[in-house]
């Protein structure tokens, strides 16, 4: 089967949508743009026989063909699509977890594993106060040396962020991990969520 899981409620409405376009042979097309960096996008997009890319991986779900972009496909491991009515019709959505970074393996080297963390589990989080977290090198084959930016750069509530929040998560998942350490100049305080 797909990387991508497709729900019967999000395959009936795409079905739906593709019967209104009166082309046969009419698929649908997954890919990222910008796979890999913190602009991720995960698109969808009606597929006629004329734009099918022959690298494409293709997937029969019975009511259509699903198009894999081939250079998208590491970063639509786990990607999930639904669809819910509400008052208004309903929603289709997208959930592409390693759309910003490929999903990587616990052989894949420190700084890949680290990465990974960083933007799948701990900058989501750290999002929704504006701010971000990045690697920017490892010493001593085990100390994880971050700069924090935007709301987490001069917020007085970083040390606890850093702590509690990053250095666990990343101890938990990347065993090798044993400190972090922030260089970031929090003199620095324009856009800090707590000053």
């Amino acid at each position: 089967m797909s990387v991508v899981t497709v729900t019967d409620p999000a395959r009936d409405y795409l079905a739906e949508l593709i019967s209104k376009q009166d082309v046969k042979g009419m698929g649908v097309r997954i890919f990222v743009t910008q796979p890999g960096t913190k602009n991720a996008e995960t698109c969808l997009a009606y597929c006629p026989p004329n734009e099918i890319v022959p690298t494409d991986e293709q997937f029969d779900l019975e009511k259509f063909t699903l198009y894999l972009d081939h250079a998208s496909v590491p970063f639509l491991e786990e990607a999930y699509v639904d669809y819910s009515k509400d008052q208004m019709g309903g929603q289709l959505t997208i959930k592409a977890p390693n759309a910003k970074v490929a999903n990587v393996d616990e052989n894949a080297p420190l700084p890949d594993r680290v990465n990974y963390i960083l933007a799948s589990e701990i900058n989501p989080g750290l999002a929704s106060h504006g701010g971000e977290v990045s690697l920017v090198e490892i010493v001593d084959d085990s100390i994880v040396v971050l700069r924090f930016g935007g709301g987490c750069q001069g917020c007085s509530a970083v040390s606890l962020t850093l702590k509690q929040g990053v250095e666990t998560t990343l101890k938990e998942r990347v065993p090798e991990v044993t400190a972090v350490r922030d260089v970031t100049d929090h003199t620095v305080t324009e856009n800090a969520y707590y000053q």
